[in-house]
């Protein structure tokens, strides 16, 4: 009897171990890389300084995961350490997919779109309004950042991709750093702005007013050359948008309001229509096609431009002719208004 039950223990007592081994392992396999819990897309924060066990806790109580254990064996097999940040876990995905992007930093991101054209006070109200950015746009007193005392054309206009819950003001500093490495590439290589330009000053103030008179990048070398031919020519820039720049206290944006003759006439350095040259700064912040368009402007002996009802514009050499351009734009416009 003895033989009998020593050879039973010998033949099946191996094979019911390794089976149960091998039914835990499918287990395992099934709730780490299988099973989810997440029904919906979510996001999820994990704070700095966070423990494993406090981070699967909270991923457990909000149902994003089935097993504690699970995620912490997964956390393991990726370095065993989280980092901080907002997650976006995508539906149905698993203990062990959750874990890995925790651990490798897979943190959500988000797309910040800062247009050409616009001011640091309208910059500002952009990223103020952008809910996946945080912190407000006011410096604190002792701080030495360059960004707490912005001008107009010390930030590039891009589109910058960063983690949800970036600081607004680090934004603000990825993009004036853009411009900096601009403005320094370009002192480094030697090269010169066209007479009368003298800096880069004067360069990204006149791309500003480019900038703002034309949204049309092939346009940009011509309107350049207007510019350059009556600063060379000493005669008033005579440019509106300098004008509201004046007018909203360098907000840049008349809110729909209409520019008056008598608008025309405010005390600002900023008037090219009272003052002569180049406004003393820039009115607005520029992309890459108004600076090339200031740099290499093109060959006109154009002085005068007027809108002509397509986008664009209509370009003179002559007083007469600007004139007759302007009434044939007031003609297009009346032909507007009644349709």
């Amino acid at each position: 009897m003895k033989r009998k039950l020593r050879w039973f223990k010998t033949l099946f007592l191996p094979q019911t171990f390794y089976a149960l081994v091998a039914a835990f392992a499918i287990a395992a396999f099934y709730i780490v890389f299988c099973v989810s819990a997440v029904e919906q897309n979510i996001t999820f924060s994990v704070k700095k300084g966070s423990s494993v066990s406090a981070v699967a806790y909270a991923l457990k109580k909000n149902n994003i995961i089935n097993s504690i254990p699970a995620f912490k064996i997964s956390v393991l097999l990726n370095g065993n350490n989280i980092k901080s940040g907002d997650y976006d876990i995508p539906k149905n995905a698993s203990v062990y997919k959750i874990a890995k992007m925790l651990a490798t930093g897979d943190i959500a991101s988000t797309t910040i779109v800062i247009p050409e054209g616009l001011t640091v006070k309208q910059i500002k109200e952009l990223l103020n309004n952008n809910p996946n950015l945080t912190g407000s746009m006011t410096c604190q007193d002792d701080s030495a950042s360059p960004v707490c005392n912005l001008q107009d054309g010390q930030i590039f206009p891009d589109t910058y991709t960063v983690a949800k819950g970036t600081l607004r003001l680090a934004v603000l500093e990825l993009a004036y750093k853009k411009m900096q490495t601009i403005q320094n590439n370009w002192i480094k290589a030697g090269a010169k702005a066209p007479k009368p330009l003298k800096n880069w000053n004067d360069v990204v103030t006149l791309a500003s007013i480019v900038q703002k008179e034309t949204p049309v990048a092939k346009e940009m070398p011509i309107v350049a050359s207007v510019y350059l031919n009556r600063l060379n020519k000493n005669m008033r820039l005579q440019a509106d948008p300098t004008v509201v720049y004046a007018l909203t206290n360098g907000l840049g944006d008349m809110k729909g309001e209409p520019l008056l003759r008598g608008h025309l006439k405010i005390e600002s350095p900023y008037n090219t229509y009272a003052n002569n040259g180049l406004p003393p700064a820039p009115i607005a912040n520029v992309g890459k096609d108004a600076i090339k368009a200031v740099l290499n402007p093109a060959d006109t002996n154009y002085l005068f431009f007027v809108a002509d009802g397509t986008g664009g514009h209509r370009f003179a050499e002559s007083y007469e002719q600007h004139m007759q351009n302007h009434a044939d734009w007031r003609e297009i416009k009346k032909l507007q208004n009644k349709n």
